[in-house]
């Protein structure tokens, strides 16, 4: 399920779920990947065998800043404004990781518009981001993410 709108019909989508994504898996490639990036290569994340020896969590997990970064091509599963000519990641209100996710797990994105406010050229919104674990009644990572979007 998704939104299809445009920019005049977007603010009467305020508190809506706007949709679901797709199921994403999170793999050990993926998670070792990120770890490149960041230079985070904390062993919970990227040596399965101790992980699995190890860990409280019974395995490698992703990084809690991968789930979150996750959001965003989830994010693109959902929302489409027909007549906008960008969307930018204006940043994070909050956000909190209640459980992790493990290698081998899937996600996924439900969003509602919790706020929409306008900005010079545009407008403004404020995303309640829920990423579930497939499986799993806790979610991984709760946010608040706040994009701008604007008009062509």
């Amino acid at each position: 399920m998704s939104i299809v709108t445009t920019m005049v019909d977007l603010p009467g989508c305020k508190g809506r779920e706007l949709g679901r994504s797709e199921w994403v898996e999170v793999t050990q490639d993926r998670v070792c990947t990120f770890a490149d990036a960041t230079g985070d290569h904390q062993w919970i994340h990227v040596d399965a065998e101790r992980a699995t020896r190890e860990s409280p969590f019974g395995g490698p997990i992703a990084h809690g800043y991968l789930t979150l970064s996750l959001l965003i091509p989830l994010w693109s599963q959902i929302l489409t404004v027909t007549d906008a000519a960008m969307f930018v990641n204006y940043g994070l209100n909050k956000v909190r990781f209640p459980a992790p996710v493990p290698v081998g797990g899937k996600i996924r994105l439900i969003a509602t518009l919790a706020d929409v406010g306008e900005v010079s050229g545009g407008l403004q919104l404020t995303i309640g981001a829920v990423i579930e674990l497939e499986g799993s009644d806790k979610p991984v990572c709760v946010a608040e993410p706040v994009f701008r979007v604007y008009g062509g």
